[in-house]
């Protein structure tokens, strides 16, 4: 037994070593500005790179801005299936994947079914109203607009029992985690930027002006923050500085209450669409569009060019809109920095040149579109019933008989009124 003891080795523990994250250190990088664009040395390739493929952008964008409502939402629905893929794919293994043959079909599944539902909901009354001279057409979209309810929820339970038959074992944690990862795209991505389209049938000035505000303050951010960017802004996002910040947020606001005035004199871009049509639009543009004008005899010396200047009232809340635009929206872009973190990815995709994936662009415009359309239905559109908005439930709720009974109904009431008989 001594003997045994005296020839043994003592045992050396081992050392438990943690692991290190593969994400750079922002403190590190940016404390010598390595990673801020003013230092960055291929800085002009790729502003060149981000210049040619916004021109781009902006071309195809106006272009079907000037094609017309059904034609921006044909864009909104593309722009929507192109993020699902890109971030359906961000946690998708290739080798799980080829043991469940048929469920990357599930996950497109779950997604047309919310997109019949969220766009069925914003759509039903425009839908209605394109079809009320085809008796046929008017039932049969009578029938689906009365039961869309119950046909998404079936489409939805179906799909939900798919995915319960199809759990493998050993494979259950990847499955409810693509399961989960599915409902998140279709809360947190699909479902904001669904306002968009009803942001557009209430005119096309409330989508195009909130999506110019987020391209104005993205190029202005880029912009200062490529000549003048000395501070980081945070940590999430370690080429994003303060300089940018503040530089895009006064070029956002100021831009915002001169943008207002120019886009709101186009007819054509300030009436709201209360059909499926593709025509021009002619209407009155309301008190909101309406230009005030103001004297400046009492401001300005009598040389001054001007006697008196005019403004819409719109402009008014195209100040607050660039305010959010500027300042909030913002904070859409750190969430997707500080996710492409978590994943270890500089970019959810690889689809514009310079600019990364449809997600990296679409970041701050979903925040700004649900923004954009809560504040125009609670301080733009008014509180009050009107006559378009009774109508319209009219047509929608009620039956050709119980809307032919109202007809007579009120018919008769106002003739006893009339009369003053009633």
């Amino acid at each position: 037994m001594q003997k045994d003891q005296g020839n043994s080795v003592p045992l050396t523990p081992k050392l438990r070593h943690r692991r290190r994250s593969n994400e750079a250190n922002p403190e590190a990088t940016t404390e010598n500005g390595t990673h801020l664009l003013v230092n960055d040395q291929n800085k002009y390739k790729a502003m060149w790179t981000r210049t040619y493929s916004t021109l781009w952008m902006i071309g195809g964008f106006v272009f079907i801005v000037y094609m017309g409502h059904l034609y921006i939402c044909a864009l909104i629905v593309v722009i929507q299936i192109l993020m699902a893929r890109e971030l359906f794919n961000l946690l998708r293994r290739a080798h799980e994947d080829r043991q469940l043959p048929g469920f990357r079909l599930l996950n497109w599944h779950f997604f047309f079914t919310v997109m019949l539902f969220v766009y069925g909901r914003f759509l039903s009354q425009r839908l209605f109203s394109t079809v009320t001279s085809d008796k046929v057409l008017y039932q049969l979209v009578s029938s689906l607009i009365k039961y869309h309810m119950v046909i998404c929820y079936f489409l939805y339970i179906a799909g939900f029992m798919w995915f319960i038959l199809t759990l493998k074992k050993k494979m259950y944690k990847y499955q409810f985690g693509q399961y989960a990862w599915t409902h998140m795209i279709l809360i947190v991505v699909f479902t904001q930027s669904s306002f968009t389209v009803a942001n557009i049938f209430e005119g096309i000035f409330w989508f195009l002006f909130p999506a110019s505000l987020i391209i104005i303050n993205d190029i202005g951010a880029y912009i200062f923050g490529f000549f003048f960017g000395k501070t980081p802004l945070i940590k999430l996002s370690p080429k994003k500085t303060w300089e940018g910040f503040i530089g895009a947020s006064v070029t956002t606001i100021i831009s915002a209450f001169v943008l207002a005035n120019i886009l709101g004199r186009f007819k054509w871009l300030t009436c709201p669409r209360k059909d499926l049509s593709t025509g021009w639009l002619h209407c009155d543009p309301g008190p909101l569009f309406t230009p005030e004008y103001f004297s400046l005899s009492g401001w300005f010396p009598g040389w001054f060019p001007w006697n008196e200047v005019s403004i819409l009232p719109v402009q008014w809340h195209a100040v607050w809109l660039g305010l959010f635009a500027s300042i909030i929206a913002p904070f859409g872009g750190f969430f997707a920095s500080g996710f492409k973190r978590a994943f270890k990815i500089k970019d959810f995709g690889d689809s514009i040149p310079g600019h990364g994936g449809i997600t990296d662009r679409m970041d701050c415009q979903m925040v700004m579109a649900v923004f954009a359309y809560i504040y125009h239905q609670s301080f733009v559109v008014p509180q009050s019933l009107s006559v378009e908005m009774i109508l319209d439930q009219i047509l929608v709720n009620l039956t050709f008989e119980e809307q032919l009974h109202l007809y007579r109904k009120l018919g008769d009431i106002l003739r006893k009124k009339q009369f003053g008989l009633y």
